[in-house]
Protein backbone atom coordinates (compact mmCIF):
# COMPACT_ATOMS: atom_id res chain seq x y z
CA UNK A 1 0.00 0.00 0.00
CA UNK A 2 3.01 2.22 1.01
CA UNK A 3 4.30 1.99 -2.80
CA UNK A 4 1.11 2.24 -4.15
CA UNK A 5 1.07 5.77 -2.38
CA UNK A 6 4.24 6.37 -3.25
CA UNK A 7 3.83 5.82 -6.89
CA UNK A 8 0.83 8.01 -7.00
CA UNK A 9 2.51 11.09 -5.43
CA UNK A 10 5.62 10.42 -7.94
CA UNK A 11 3.26 10.68 -10.69
CA UNK A 12 0.95 13.70 -9.42
CA UNK A 13 4.29 15.53 -9.44
CA UNK A 14 4.92 15.28 -12.53
CA UNK A 15 1.58 15.89 -13.83
CA UNK A 16 1.39 19.58 -11.45
CA UNK A 17 4.95 19.57 -13.26
CA UNK A 18 3.24 19.68 -16.68
CA UNK A 19 0.31 21.72 -15.73
CA UNK A 20 2.20 24.59 -14.65
CA UNK A 21 4.27 24.37 -18.58
CA UNK A 22 0.34 24.76 -19.70
CA UNK A 23 0.45 27.98 -18.13
CA UNK A 24 3.54 29.33 -19.63
CA UNK A 25 1.86 27.85 -23.47
CA UNK A 26 0.07 29.77 -26.17
CA UNK A 27 -2.68 27.36 -26.65
CA UNK A 28 -4.36 25.16 -24.59
CA UNK A 29 -7.42 23.12 -26.19
CA UNK A 30 -9.63 20.99 -24.24
CA UNK A 31 -11.51 17.91 -26.04
CA UNK A 32 -14.74 17.32 -24.59
CA UNK A 33 -16.87 15.19 -27.18
CA UNK A 34 -19.17 14.07 -23.94
CA UNK A 35 -20.06 17.40 -22.38
CA UNK A 36 -21.61 15.34 -19.23
CA UNK A 37 -18.44 13.08 -18.83
CA UNK A 38 -16.54 14.98 -15.48
CA UNK A 39 -13.35 15.05 -17.78
CA UNK A 40 -11.65 15.56 -20.80
CA UNK A 41 -10.63 13.26 -23.07
CA UNK A 42 -8.06 14.89 -24.30
CA UNK A 43 -6.65 18.50 -23.28
CA UNK A 44 -3.50 19.89 -26.11
CA UNK A 45 -0.70 22.36 -24.52
CA UNK A 46 1.35 24.03 -27.26
CA UNK A 47 2.44 20.19 -29.11
CA UNK A 48 1.56 18.18 -26.32
CA UNK A 49 -1.53 16.02 -26.12
CA UNK A 50 -2.27 14.18 -22.86
CA UNK A 51 -4.67 11.77 -23.08
CA UNK A 52 -7.17 10.86 -20.22
CA UNK A 53 -7.16 7.48 -19.05
CA UNK A 54 -8.60 4.30 -21.47
CA UNK A 55 -10.23 1.11 -20.30
CA UNK A 56 -10.77 -1.76 -22.81
CA UNK A 57 -14.32 -0.77 -23.52
CA UNK A 58 -15.61 -1.74 -26.75
CA UNK A 59 -17.59 1.36 -28.33
CA UNK A 60 -19.94 -0.34 -30.15
CA UNK A 61 -21.37 -2.28 -26.90
CA UNK A 62 -20.68 0.06 -24.16
CA UNK A 63 -19.04 -2.81 -22.21
CA UNK A 64 -15.75 -4.16 -21.27
CA UNK A 65 -13.68 -6.50 -23.96
CA UNK A 66 -14.51 -9.97 -23.68
CA UNK A 67 -11.72 -12.18 -22.85
CA UNK A 68 -9.87 -11.25 -19.58
CA UNK A 69 -6.78 -8.83 -19.29
CA UNK A 70 -5.44 -9.49 -22.44
CA UNK A 71 -8.52 -8.38 -24.27
CA UNK A 72 -9.27 -5.54 -22.83
CA UNK A 73 -5.52 -4.30 -23.07
CA UNK A 74 -5.56 -4.86 -26.32
CA UNK A 75 -9.33 -2.98 -26.72
CA UNK A 76 -7.19 -0.15 -24.44
CA UNK A 77 -4.70 0.61 -27.25
CA UNK A 78 -7.30 0.72 -29.74
CA UNK A 79 -9.31 3.23 -28.13
CA UNK A 80 -6.05 5.39 -27.04
CA UNK A 81 -5.00 5.13 -31.33
CA UNK A 82 -8.88 6.58 -31.83
CA UNK A 83 -8.22 9.16 -29.56
CA UNK A 84 -5.12 9.98 -30.67
CA UNK A 85 -6.26 9.94 -34.64
CA UNK A 86 -9.22 12.27 -33.66
CA UNK A 87 -7.10 15.05 -32.40
CA UNK A 88 -4.12 14.84 -34.64
CA UNK A 89 -1.74 12.54 -33.43
CA UNK A 90 -0.71 8.86 -33.11
CA UNK A 91 0.84 5.90 -31.51
CA UNK A 92 4.00 6.52 -32.98
CA UNK A 93 4.08 9.97 -31.39
CA UNK A 94 3.07 8.80 -27.35
CA UNK A 95 6.29 9.93 -25.03
CA UNK A 96 5.09 8.45 -22.01
CA UNK A 97 2.04 6.17 -20.72
CA UNK A 98 1.04 5.02 -17.35
CA UNK A 99 -0.23 1.78 -16.79
CA UNK A 100 -2.83 1.20 -14.14
CA UNK A 101 -3.30 -2.58 -13.36
CA UNK A 102 -5.88 -4.13 -11.02
CA UNK A 103 -3.61 -7.10 -10.63
CA UNK A 104 -0.06 -6.69 -11.03
CA UNK A 105 0.74 -10.00 -11.32
CA UNK A 106 -1.06 -9.40 -14.61
CA UNK A 107 1.86 -6.99 -15.83
CA UNK A 108 3.59 -9.83 -17.88
CA UNK A 109 0.23 -10.25 -20.05
CA UNK A 110 -0.53 -6.52 -20.41
CA UNK A 111 3.20 -5.74 -21.31
CA UNK A 112 2.99 -8.25 -23.80
CA UNK A 113 -0.63 -6.43 -25.27
CA UNK A 114 1.01 -3.22 -24.84
CA UNK A 115 3.88 -3.59 -26.28
CA UNK A 116 2.68 -4.83 -29.76
CA UNK A 117 1.50 -1.45 -30.59
CA UNK A 118 4.51 0.23 -30.46
CA UNK A 119 7.39 -0.03 -32.59
CA UNK A 120 11.18 -0.14 -31.88
CA UNK A 121 11.15 3.14 -29.37
CA UNK A 122 8.44 2.69 -26.77
CA UNK A 123 7.59 5.77 -24.88
CA UNK A 124 8.31 6.03 -21.47
CA UNK A 125 5.63 3.54 -19.15
CA UNK A 126 5.14 3.85 -15.28
CA UNK A 127 2.76 1.09 -13.72
CA UNK A 128 0.58 1.21 -10.62
CA UNK A 129 -1.23 -1.56 -9.45
CA UNK A 130 -3.77 -3.14 -6.78
CA UNK A 131 -6.65 -0.37 -8.09
CA UNK A 132 -10.23 -0.75 -8.61
CA UNK A 133 -11.27 1.01 -12.01
CA UNK A 134 -14.26 2.29 -13.67
CA UNK A 135 -17.05 -1.16 -14.81
CA UNK A 136 -14.14 -3.29 -13.18
CA UNK A 137 -11.85 -3.05 -15.55
CA UNK A 138 -8.48 -4.73 -15.30
CA UNK A 139 -6.43 -2.18 -17.11
CA UNK A 140 -6.30 1.56 -17.72
CA UNK A 141 -3.63 3.34 -19.62
CA UNK A 142 -3.12 7.21 -20.02
CA UNK A 143 -0.99 8.83 -22.62
CA UNK A 144 0.90 11.84 -23.43
CA UNK A 145 1.94 11.95 -27.14
CA UNK A 146 3.34 14.79 -29.47
CA UNK A 147 1.01 16.71 -32.45
CA UNK A 148 1.61 18.48 -35.29
CA UNK A 149 -0.14 21.71 -34.92
CA UNK A 150 -1.35 21.96 -38.22
CA UNK A 151 -2.90 18.63 -37.51
CA UNK A 152 -5.40 20.04 -35.09
CA UNK A 153 -9.05 20.47 -35.74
Amino acid sequence: MQKTFYSLCIIMAAIFSQMSLAQEADTVEYYTPNPEAPFSAAVRVGNMLYLSGQIGRDPATGKLAIGGVEAETHQTMKNIKTVLERYGSSMGEVVKCTVFMADPTDRPVIDKAYRSYFGENPPVRSGVGNLIMALDAQVEIECWATVELEKVN
